[in-house]
């Protein structure tokens, strides 16, 4: 018989149930076999070092209750989890196709059992084609009618898990898709914001970051006709701004890779072209003005 879980998945199911909710060890090996309906459950010396070992990655933390640690997932835990929703996917396929395989062993088991069963019957009832039926018999038959409805049972919910499923692996493609569109657009939105922002914003900030945020050089700022001058240069730069920065799916880590971005460049341009008094005290108010455009933004989406 095939592994139930390739090499690495168990590990990712324990991040799924426990992002679930907090449990201990043996509450999860109860949720694997229900999820398998019964036809599988792992022992304590395949969970508990597993585990063991995400929770030494950072993955997961516990606490004691009663005498029992009861394991939580952490932020990291979670962020691996949404770096590997297409995985997941695959693995409640994986998970559906595992319960299919098992269920046809046990009906192939089923059915070798009730074919010895009845060949042992044939073989009682022609040594005993004259003797009325008796009580071994009829328990025979009795076994046999119980076998063929447990194999019933086994194929009906088997079939149950298959589609459930399947079902449950195509939400979470969907949501998984759904996610990384949505992150996308947030950073491109905040992108355009800070673009608009600075690009109405005079003295060397605003020049800077309409050259680097993808807006032209504000009127009467210092570096306006040295814009102008470039021609292809800081212009031809702005369309292509942060264009290598492929979004990762994660909306703040996305923003936090803008920010380091447009700082790196700001502080480079003041340094390489020097910077006065009055200049950081007019980059103060651009900043300023900026801050509370971003945080009105992000606090009408909270």
């Amino acid at each position: 018989m095939p592994p139930v879980f390739a090499h690495g998945r168990l590990r990712l199911y324990l991040l799924k149930l426990l992002d679930e909710a907090p449990r201990h060890g043996y509450e999860v090996i109860r949720l694997l076999e229900e999820r398998f309906q019964g036809l599988y459950a792992p022992s304590a010396g395949t969970v508990y070092p597993r585990l063991a070992k995400l929770e030494a990655e950072g993955l997961v933390t516990h606490a004691t209750e009663g005498g029992r640690k009861v394991y939580s997932i952490t932020d990291a835990g979670r962020a691996e989890l949404a770096d590997r929703g297409g995985e997941l996917a695959d693995l409640e396929v994986e998970i559906r196709d595992s319960v299919t395989e098992l269920a046809a062993e046990i009906r192939d088991d089923v059915r070798g059992a009730a074919g010895d069963l009845r060949r042992e019957m044939r073989a009682a009832a022609s040594a005993s084609a004259t003797r009325v039926e008796d009580e071994s018999w009829k328990a025979a038959k009795e076994d046999l009618r119980k076998a063929r409805q447990e194999w019933k049972e086994q194929a009906r919910r088997a079939k149950d898990e298959s589609r459930r499923a399947r079902e449950e692996a195509q939400q979470a493609r969907r949501q998984a898709k759904e996610a990384q569109e949505r992150a996308r657009e947030e950073v491109q939105r905040i992108a355009g914001q800070l673009q608009e922002q600075f690009a109405r914003s005079g003295g060397v900030l605003g020049s800077l970051a309409g050259a680097w945020l993808g807006g032209a050089p504000a009127a009467g700022s210092a570096d306006a006709s040295a814009a102008g001058a470039d021609g292809d240069g800081d212009a031809g730069r702005a369309s292509q701004w942060a264009a290598d920065l492929a979004a990762t799916g994660d909306p703040a880590r996305d923003l936090d890779r803008l920010l380091d971005r447009f700082r790196d460049e700001v502080r480079d341009a003041a340094r390489d072209r020097g910077v006065t008094s009055a200049q950081v005290a007019e980059a103060r108010r651009h900043l300023e003005a900026a801050c509370g455009r971003l945080g009105t933004t992000f606090g009408a989406r909270s």
